[in-house]
């Protein structure tokens, strides 16, 4: 196990792996506050047709067939159905609250998973947990302020961290099934079970998924391109070859270059009362990870 939470910095082709993912990542709260397209049906979508391309690459390695491989694919459909709802909170806090504040406490995840590990009879180290504390104050302090500005914004924040609890765990359960299977496998599996399991809410919300514009079309191909091919897939590859640890910090510059996206593309600032808050919860995160990184969570 402890191969896996090596400390090796990223190299070779994983460079350019994470900075595309970081690209593709970022420019996803944007273009969900952008298009027009119901969350559920942009959500089952996304899923589907990113499933369907990385499909073919997944029956070529036909990683079905031992004992260990079936229970792996068990977990691979588990965890789609908890990037759906991830999905789910994300998307909606996208069209709620600002994408700078949604995207930064979204990114709570690493503290999330480390919280269910030690429930599941882990531990989380003493040194980290300075870091744990400074990100949730600043929680309080964001959605404090968003509270004092709409009660839309302050529901928003709520789905955001509420989606950081699931994304935690799509995130643990990808490291655990990754370990038996290829990430073109796990990848297919999971996003093809998040379609499915987004399809009912998109029956019952009576969410269309035609007829939309050339304009939305546009958006959601550049959503699959971007953050589903370029983001989510990326960074399950290079977590066969580069610390998790440092993954993590990588992904916690989506914000910044979400707040940028979101700046450029729709105009949009973050409340300034927020500021102080995203820099904490960032500084918060990335001391938790970093001081967790010798004795990195696992999930069994």
């Amino acid at each position: 196990m402890k191969d896996h939470f090596h400390t090796k910095l990223p190299s070779g082709r994983d460079i350019p792996f994470l900075t595309l993912g970081l690209i593709g990542i970022g420019t996803s709260g944007p273009i969900i506050a952008k298009s027009l397209i119901p969350v559920p049906s942009l959500i089952f979508l996304r899923n589907l047709i990113g499933g369907l391309v990385i499909l073919p690459f997944a029956l070529s390695k036909g990683e079905w067939k031992t004992d260990e491989q079936k229970s792996a694919l068990r977990w691979a459909a588990l965890s789609g159905a908890f990037l759906a709802a991830h999905f789910l909170c994300f998307f909606g806090a996208m069209r709620l609250t600002s994408v700078a504040t949604g995207t930064a406490i979204a990114a709570t995840q690493p503290i999330f998973a480390a919280i269910f590990v030690k429930f599941n009879g882990g531990h989380i180290p003493r040194r980290s947990i300075g870091g744990m504390i400074i990100a949730f104050l600043s929680v309080i302090l964001i959605t404090g302020v968003d509270l004092n500005l709409s009660i839309r914004s302050f529901q928003g924040d709520l789905l955001a961290l509420i989606g950081g609890i699931f994304g935690a765990a799509y995130m643990l359960i990808g490291a655990k099934v990754q370990k038996n299977v290829s990430t073109a496998t796990f990848t297919s599996v999971c996003y093809l079970s998040c379609a499915i399991v987004s399809l009912p809410v998109v029956i019952l919300s009576n969410s269309r998924l035609s007829g939309f514009s050339s304009y939305d079309i546009a958006l959601l191909i550049a959503l699959i391109l971007g953050a589903q091919l370029l983001g989510h897939t990326m960074f399950n590859a290079s977590l066969k070859r580069v610390s998790p640890v440092v993954v993590s910090l990588i992904v916690f510059f989506e914000v910044p270059v979400s707040a940028f996206f979101a700046y450029i593309w729709l105009g949009q600032q973050p409340p300034i009362g927020t500021i102080p808050g995203i820099i904490g919860l960032l500084f918060g995160c990335a001391l938790f990870v970093v001081k967790s990184s010798q004795e990195t969570p696992q999930l069994k």
